[in-house]
């Protein structure tokens, strides 16, 4: 780009050789040798079979560069200059430094070492010795080597040397002055010694009366001490060697970059290019704007003054004095960085890219070029819609029915479309369809979704029954099965007979536009799916009716859905709850609170049941058939239905839970030969009978989840029951659990649904049970309320059947027992007290019936069965007559010919009690009769 730092005024079409040819020209010979641009069409040549080797032209220019006469010769030049008298000043300072520094140290450790040695223990009394020479030799020669000195030499007062590092040298005079030493002092000086020319220290060895006795004598000589000079001189050459190897390098770079900047090009071969860059500059379609670091426009091709409608005069103004649009001259003005960035500028859509031109040390200020994005605008605009219309699509496929809920699934639709697609948008559904069935017939809609950009539109609310008149566009979409398009409702005489009033005030809102959309699955029309516009002031066109069919083809499929499984969710709903217990049965050994959740997600097969036994026993039963749907509520009433039967049997709940697990295997036969639904995987089964006279609990569990015991104080425990394995496996036997349970204990019974789900295990959730059974209160409906409050989470998995049964006790003075003698006479024993017996309970209407039923079972007992015999009588809800012998003989009731004389016994105990039977026990069997109280 060219630089116009001084360019004002109105811009002509000038061409070369003209008034503007010889400005450019001016200012090219100005800046000649600093920077230009490539002249286009200018490259560099190769010679003919040399490759890579320059033009001759160009290594003229090179040549040029490096003669006397260039400045980057001259500084080369200077460069060696200095470089060499700062070498030569590093030379002279390094000897003068380093002959100081050396004499200095010689000095120093001279002096040092002949005191050391001076001082050193033996050397006084080696002077006294017949041969100090001996002696002290060997210790001078260590001594030396061990300091680096040149020499250490012990002497007597007259000077005659004891040791020498040149032996032959011992006993000669000592070549230095001595009489300072001898008078106690330090003698250093500088001489010619035998050894070359050394620096030496002379000091005295004293006696302890500080008498002089000897003297010591160490010197270094100028060469050992010379040699730092010689060591430190190559590194200053080599320095200065690098010195100068950077300005040649630096020079040659300079060189370079003044060659390829200029190209070799001269004055007029500088004008020429730029005015071939002016003309590229206004011919090109694309607006080029520069503007000052002031804001003041500098530069501005015809591009840009036909995109902004610039005024002649406009370059030299500040861009926000050019009339332009105020967020454009703000951008222009402040020249931040822009990409892409649109601007309205009248009828145009202009893209603006804005750069700063001092990023890399140009001049303040900043380029922007424009571009047209007018017509690019309204295709990119096009194929956005295009775009959003199938991202709504593909979101209407993963976003509606998420949940097999028919009003849910609606409200998905309906949330989808606002405000995507419309402003508005409704879902009417036929009352049937809600249910999980199919409309028959015309009937009423149901406002079942509604959803919208305000709250305080005037449509109908949701959960209003609408009767849609036959113009509407609604009726018009119900009866022919297509979409509707109403592009002025204001102008739709068939939806205002809908109702006048409403219609206007939905006009009066701003609504303007409608399609309706039949929700078909098949040929089964569901309802209508209403879309309303009111933001925009463009109608619904065609293009968008289709995509609103398209958009509610896909929900009606998830509608249809959800209105199936509804409608089977519903008949699995009425066969599960008809195969559950509708009310618990009269007893009084356990106060009973209870609760049935189904699963939110589908019909499961948990259940519960409270049956009476014999003795006021009662049996407390919890089952769990693992799936969902008909299939598992089904098998579900068929094992409640066989627990029923088996426990009218009274058997213990070990046998019990055998003869069930064999039905289950039976039934997992029939289905596999049958090639039905899969086999009865996963059930499970907890039977209890709790005995208010012995207050024992006798359980079983057959893959089921322990129960739980809150103690009267509070405490909460899981008794040790043994887990059997699941019913229908087979082959493993049911083991009891015998529990002795304190009056007013409760007993938890529970499904695994309670404790167990996807995000938790079954330890987890047992914990948390026992936490809410400690919270809880002591009725059994509180604690039911709380451990649901506590463990069930918001949309349950899985069925939930739980039962609380607080222990009753059944007082001792309800209860009656005696021992009978195996002796006819013993019956009138049996009858005299159980007559008197009656009598203190207030049961006198009873006494006769009770009587008779008593005889004959214990007759039948006497005459059949074994000792011991025993009577027990209960009274509680009715009045049980019981009779204990030890033999397994079961009586059968038989219908006695006219010339029979027996046989009738059984037969007047079946018809004066109001239930009979046998249960048996480990020690034999007992017969039992009930009656009602008067």
């Amino acid at each position: 780009m060219v630089r116009l730092p001084d360019r004002s005024g109105a811009r002509s079409h000038r061409r070369p050789g003209g008034p503007r040819a010889r400005r450019a020209t001016d200012r090219a010979h100005a800046v000649h040798g600093r920077r230009s641009t490539r002249t286009p069409g200018r490259t560099p040549t190769l010679r003919p079979g040399h490759p890579g080797e320059v033009e001759p032209g160009r290594i003229t220019a090179l040549r040029s560069a490096l003669t006397g006469r260039s400045i980057a010769r001259q500084v080369f030049v200077l460069q060696v200059v200095i470089v060499l008298l700062l070498v030569v000043a590093a030379v002279v300072a390094l000897y003068l430094q380093v002959r100081h520094d050396s004499t200095q140290e010689a000095r120093n450790r001279s002096v040092a070492v002949a005191q050391a040695f001076a001082n050193a223990p033996g050397t006084r009394e080696a002077l006294s010795s017949p041969d100090p020479t001996k002696i002290l030799q060997p210790r001078a020669e260590a001594a030396r080597k061990a300091t680096g000195v040149d020499f250490i030499v012990v002497m007597n007062t007259d000077g005659i040397r004891y040791t020498h590092p040149k032996p032959n040298r011992i006993g000669k005079k000592f070549v230095g002055t001595i009489a300072p030493a001898l008078a106690g002092g330090t003698v250093v000086e500088e001489i010619n010694g035998t050894i070359g020319r050394l620096v030496q220290a002379v000091v005295p060895i004293k006696d302890p009366q500080g008498k002089v006795v000897g003297l010591v004598s160490a010197g270094i000589t100028t060469a050992t001490v010379g040699g730092t000079a010689d060591r430190q001189l190559p590194l200053v050459l080599f320095a200065a060697a690098c010195g100068l190897a950077l300005a040649t390098g630096g020079t040659a770079l300079v060189s370079r970059r003044l060659l390829r900047q200029t190209h070799g090009l001269g004055p007029d071969e500088m004008t020429r290019m730029y005015e071939h860059h002016d003309a590229v500059l206004h011919a090109v379609r694309e607006g080029v704007l520069i503007v000052s670091g002031e804001g003041r426009l500098l530069l501005a091709n015809d591009e840009a003054h036909r995109l902004l409608d610039l005024p002649a005069d406009a370059e030299g103004r500040c861009a926000l004095d050019l009339g332009l649009a105020p967020d454009t001259a703000e951008l222009l003005a402040s020249g931040r960085v822009a990409t892409d960035e649109v601007h309205l500028v009248k009828d145009r859509l202009l893209a603006v890219n804005q750069r700063p031109t001092d990023v890399q040390g140009g001049p303040p200020g900043s380029v922007a070029t424009l571009r047209d994005s007018t017509e690019l605008r309204a295709l990119s605009g096009r194929a956005e819609t295009a775009r959003e219309r199938l991202n709504m699509l593909y979101d209407a496929g993963v976003g509606i029915g998420t949940s097999l809920d028919v009003t849910r699934t609606a409200e998905e639709l309906a949330e989808l479309a606002v405000p995507r697609f419309a402003d508005f948008a409704t879902v009417d559904l036929f009352d049937a369809v809600l249910g999980g069935g199919q409309p028959e017939g015309v009937t009423s809609l149901r406002r079942t979704a509604s959803s919208g950009i305000g709250e305080d539109a005037p449509l109908y609310k949701v959960g209003r029954q609408i009767k849609f008149v036959d113009s509407s566009p609604h009726a018009r979409s119900l009866y022919s099965g297509q979409a509707v398009l109403e592009p002025d409702l204001g102008a739709a005489p068939g939806w205002h007979a809908q109702d006048l009033e409403r219609t206007a005030q939905v006009v009066e809102y701003g609504i303007h536009s409608l399609i309706t959309v039949p929700l078909r699955a098949g040929s089964l029309v569901l309802g209508v799916v209403s879309f309303w516009r009111s933001e925009k002031p463009e109608p619904f066109d065609p293009d968008e009716l289709a995509l609103a069919e398209e958009l509610v083809a896909r929900a009606a499929v998830s509608i249809d859905n959800a209105r199936r499984y509804t409608r089977e969710h519903s008949m699995a709903v009425t066969l599960q709850r008809s195969l559950l217990p509708r009310r618990l049965p009269e007893q009084t050994a356990l106060d009973i609170a209870y609760r049935y959740l189904p699963a939110q997600a589908g019909v499961g097969g948990d259940w519960f049941d409270v049956l009476p036994l014999s003795g006021a026993r009662v049996a407390l039963v919890v089952g769990d058939v693992v799936g969902h749907g008909l299939h598992a509520a089904a098998t579900m009433g068929r094992l409640r239905t066989a627990v029923h039967n088996f426990s009218a049997l009274d058997l213990p709940p070990d046998e019990l839970l055998a003869l069930l697990d064999e039905l289950v295997g039976r039934i997992d036969q029939d289905e596999t030969a049958d090639g039905g639904n899969a086999p009865v995987t996963g059930a499970t089964c907890l039977y209890a009978i709790y005995d208010p006279v012995s207050r024992k609990c006798t359980i079983a569990r057959a893959g089921h989840p322990p129960p739980a015991l809150v103690r009267p104080d509070g405490g909460v425990e899981f008794p040790d029951v043994p887990a059997g394995p699941p019913l229908g496996l087979g082959g493993l036997p049911f083991e009891t659990a015998d529990l002795v349970l304190e009056e007013g204990s409760r007993l938890v019974l529970y499904t695994d649904g309670l404790v167990e789900d996807r995000e938790r295990d079954i330890d987890e959730g047992l914990a948390l049970l026992r936490g809410a059974l400690e919270r809880a209160g002591e009725s059994p409906e509180d604690t039911c309320q709380v451990v649901l409050d506590s463990q069930l989470p918001a949309r349950p998995s899985d069925d939930v059947a739980l039962i609380v049964a607080r222990t009753r006790a059944l007082d001792a003075d309800r209860i009656a027992d005696w021992e009978v003698r195996n002796d006819p006479a013993a019956v009138g024993e049996v009858r005299a007290s159980v007559s008197r017996r009656l009598t203190g309970w207030g049961l006198d209407e009873l006494t006769f019936t009770t009587e008779l039923i008593l005889s004959e079972l214990v007759t039948n007992a006497i005459r059949y069965g074994a000792d011991p015999i025993r009577v027990r009588v209960l009274f509680d809800r009715t009045l049980i007559c019981e009779v204990f012998d030890s033999s397994s003989t079961s009586p059968h009731l038989r219908y006695a010919a006219m010339t029979d004389e027996g046989g009738r016994g059984l037969f007047l105990v079946a018809q004066l009690a109001d239930r009979w039977g046998t249960r048996y026990t480990p020690e034999g069997k007992v017969i039992w009769a009930e009656q009602p109280l008067p």
